[in-house]
């Protein structure tokens, strides 16, 4: 599977594609990623790829002509498809496991990142990018969108984690789309804290039943929380406050 992603700042994905799965997948031949810099395709001495919108107001827009001229070569350049080409925006469909998984199969994504406030409407209009956001909320740049999305979708990738079954497991991937069970590992016991017996009877049925039970649990706990208002920062519920 073939990434592309054209940016104003490269630089940015240096470290994320030279550490673990992702690498070893690269290494591997099961995927790869190639950075475009928009600003190649800038014209004049200093190779402005933003002005001022029309209309006043504040920042700058990222100005058509480059971003289009860069998606059209990069589509074209390559001895692939063109691909489906995302735009990172926070308009755009929401990102999910379901939107990952569609993705994973296609055999090549090009992920278009935004930077200061956006892009000139133009560039939507001509290219007709599909807009995808990874949340309701504002980031710098669509460079960790872009990430967000690779990561999410290469893990699908067969051969990426080894073993073929182990995302099937992962929370939004299991039947019914419920959450992950909750795992444990070594020691049996921490401050007070102890594995569940059923995990170290050797039961296999019964501990597929409790998975099956915890997860169910999780996913009704959560939608709870979700719905109440009343969530931590790691999504497990709060007590309600005290009248």
């Amino acid at each position: 599977m073939r990434f592309d992603v054209l940016t104003l700042f490269p630089e940015i994905f240096s470290g994320y594609l030279t550490q673990s799965l992702l690498k070893l997948a690269i290494d591997r031949g099961l995927t790869s990623v190639h950075l475009h810099n928009i600003r190649d395709w800038a014209e004049g001495k200093h190779k402005q790829v933003d002005d001022k919108p029309f209309g006043g107001g504040p920042g700058m827009l990222l100005m058509a002509g480059p971003v289009v001229e860069a998606v059209e070569a990069v589509q074209a350049a390559a001895d692939a498809p063109p691909g489906r080409l995302l735009l990172m925006s926070p308009q755009g469909r929401r990102l999910d496991q379901s939107l990952a998984e569609e993705l994973s199969t296609s055999n090549r994504l090009v992920l278009l990142c935004g930077r200061y406030e956006g892009f000139d409407q133009r560039v939507v209009d001509l290219l007709r990018p599909e807009e995808i956001s990874i949340g309701d909320y504002v980031l710098n740049g669509g460079e960790v969108a872009a990430m967000t999305i690779i990561d999410s979708v290469v893990r699908l990738v067969p051969g990426v984690l080894g073993d073929e079954t182990s995302n099937q497991e992962d929370s939004f991937s299991r039947a019914g789309r419920t959450l992950e069970y909750a795992q444990y590992t070594r020691p049996r016991e921490y401050r007070g804290l102890s594995v569940p017996d059923v995990l170290l009877s050797g039961n296999h049925p019964e501990i597929a039943a409790w998975r099956e039970a915890d997860a169910a649990r999780r996913t009704a706990a959560r939608l709870r929380a979700m719905d109440s208002g009343l969530q931590d920062s790691a999504g497990e519920p709060r007590p309600k406050p005290e009248a």
